[in-house]
């Protein structure tokens, strides 16, 4: 048995997918020959050039625009990827928000916007793809969590809810799906080296035991080996450099 999953005929929709730790992840699947919808909010033209390293590897590839805390937007991505690649096979829910604040200037339109983009989309996309999952008796879903949902987290009290929510549901649909096939698990990746670290990379390495920040690309080769894991179920992965152990 190969710890490299064969993922030749499958389709997978990587949300938040243009860079960061999204990027890696769709590269990474496509390496392990998925075709890949690389969804992005904001950012077309880093979505297309995820598109154009999926296809220098000989996979099909689009970048699909969608705000995927929203019902009617996650319904056209599921639509198009469908018609243009095939039913989803894999699902990542990566696409996150990260809005510093502290406790005095948390307000509720970022707490609300944090859930929608957080935790929200993670259940209207995980609706999305079960009936077709469903139908074929075999589904991945990886949900991209964060230290924040256990640790007390650098970004604010919203974001360690919109997190732990994440894997309550990561536990709550992994019960109930396991018996069709459909696998579900959560990656928490904490201190990786991308833009949300930002200009605070020489200050937040020394953090990590192992010295160094993590890379996107070893949160992909996480992601990788979930998925290619059928008898994990319900389980979140820690990668953090030997931060804390829980």
């Amino acid at each position: 048995m190969s710890i490299v999953p064969n993922l030749s005929g499958r389709v997978a929709l990587v949300t938040g997918g243009s860079r960061g730790i999204g990027r890696a992840i769709a590269i990474a699947l496509a390496e392990a020959g998925a075709d890949v919808s690389v969804n992005f909010a904001r950012r077309s033209d880093a979505a297309e050039a995820v598109v154009a390293s999926v296809q220098q590897l000989g996979r099909h590839a689009i970048a699909v625009g969608a705000d995927v805390s929203d019902a009617a937007q996650v319904e056209a991505m599921m639509a198009e990827t469908g018609e243009k690649l095939g039913p989803v096979d894999i699902l990542v829910n990566n696409a996150g928000l990260a809005l510093t604040r502290g406790l005095d200037n948390l307000t509720e339109a970022d707490f609300d916007r944090t859930i929608a983009v957080n935790l929200k989309s993670v259940f209207l996309c995980t609706q999305a793809v079960l009936s077709s999952m469903r139908a074929r008796k075999w589904g991945r879903i990886v949900n991209i969590s964060s230290g924040a949902a256990r640790g007390t987290g650098a970004i604010g009290v919203h974001y360690n809810a919109s997190k732990a929510g994440m894997e309550g549901l990561t536990r709550g649909y992994a019960a109930r799906l396991v018996r069709d096939g459909i696998t579900v698990n959560a990656v928490a990746p904490s201190l990786i080296d991308t833009d949300m670290i930002g200009s605070r990379r020489d200050e937040l390495a020394p953090r990590v035991p192992l010295g160094r920040l993590g890379t996107s690309e070893e949160v992909a080769q996480a992601t990788l080996m979930v998925i290619g894991n059928a008898y994990m179920a319900g389980q979140t992965i820690q990668l953090n450099g030997g931060m804390h152990f829980i």
